[in-house]
């Protein structure tokens, strides 16, 4: 898991996010509002709005990220997150404590490539 979380607001745009992503070299942006999570935005979600709409650069995350994203708790085992972003065909899981955003996995940290 990795607590160096990369966060935007929920009024970014996807540019702006994907700027952030590109910076820090992940895949995944955390959307949240102090330390709650409110969503994810993705590589995928960057091709979902860039494909959707011409103009998708200047949109908010807010209509293109996953709401309410699925997550884990602090003492799921590897196995159990890597089978629940295979089933779920996910590369990213955040990972919440008590409602409080600490952290993410990404498929990577999980496979070691």
């Amino acid at each position: 898991m990795s607590t160096l979380l990369v966060t935007v607001p929920a009024d970014a745009t996807v540019a702006e996010a994907a700027q952030v992503m590109s910076i820090q070299h992940v895949g995944a942006a955390l959307i949240v509002e102090g330390d709650t999570l409110h969503g994810i935005f993705t590589e995928r979600d960057i091709v979902r709005a860039l494909a959707a709409e011409h103009d998708a650069a200047g949109h908010s995350v807010a209509g293109w990220m996953t709401a309410d994203p699925i997550t884990l708790g602090p003492d799921a085992k590897i196995p159990e997150a890597r089978d629940r972003m295979l089933e779920e065909g996910f590369r990213h899981i955040p990972v919440v404590e008590e409602g409080r955003l600490i952290g993410i996995v990404s498929i990577r940290d999980l496979t070691g490539r």
